[in-house]
């Protein structure tokens, strides 16, 4: 396998590491966290009529088993938007494959922080084991949310959050376009990029403060710009 390089930031006094799967691991919490996964979208498209990529429910499974056992995550936090759609509960297959891999990982505390989509789709079964709360969730002095934005969350408690599912598109010098996902880290937020293998990007244009952090060849790299911050 391709060796990976991750970037490593701070929020709220823990170090954080930035991969290039698009989750963020915490050592110190022994905590995984990602956004958007949205299981089953790629069955939810087939079953309305549309012809989408086949294997994607498993290949996103199969990177979520590779961050877990890569850095030895006991706890999987889900920033909302973990299944797609309320089809995907009439998918055999889809259904059978969470299911497997959650008895893979049944040693692993999974948090999921409700998002538009989960409101839609419902809550994952019961015999999953899957915490499901809603936004803010607090954890170590941070608030895990999915849409930061309107969200009440105490003053001076960095926010984790996704939903944006953000890109940016970079150009090369034979005039090339390259669009990629990336990390927006501000003083007192972090944006992740969509962990899902089907879910598509939104171009992120960066607000004053905020620095974006690029997943490429297997690594994540800083956009050159403003220097890079701590979220305390």
């Amino acid at each position: 396998m391709p060796e990976t390089t991750a970037a490593t930031i701070h929020v709220a006094g823990h170090e954080m590491r930035l991969l290039p799967s698009g989750a963020m691991y915490c050592a110190a919490l022994s905590t995984l966290f990602v956004a958007d996964v949205h299981l089953g979208k790629a069955a939810t498209y087939r079953r309305l009529g549309q012809p989408v990529p086949q294997g994607t429910t498993s290949q996103t499974l199969a990177q979520l088993t590779a961050d877990l056992n890569t850095h030895g995550a006991t706890h999987l936090v889900v920033l909302g938007d973990f299944l797609h759609g309320p089809q995907v509960h009439g998918s055999a297959s889809t259904g059978q494959a969470i299911k497997q891999w959650r008895q893979n990982h049944r040693g692993c505390a999974i948090t999921l922080i409700r998002g538009n989509h989960d409101d839609r789709a419902g809550d994952p079964a019961a015999e999953l084991n899957i915490d499901v709360v809603d936004e803010p969730h607090l954890l170590s002095g941070m608030a895990c949310c999915h849409d930061r934005h309107g969200v009440n969350v105490p003053p001076g408690v960095p926010v984790l959050w996704g939903h944006v599912h953000p890109v940016v598109v970079l150009r090369g010098k034979a005039h090339e376009r390259f669009r990629l996902p990336c990390f927006v880290v501000g003083a007192a937020h972090v944006l992740l990029p969509a962990y899902g293998a089907f879910t598509g990007g939104h171009v992120y244009t960066p607000c004053t403060g905020e620095s974006l952090y690029v997943i490429a060849d297997q690594s994540v790299f800083k956009l050159p710009g403003p220097a890079s911050v701590a979220c305390q």
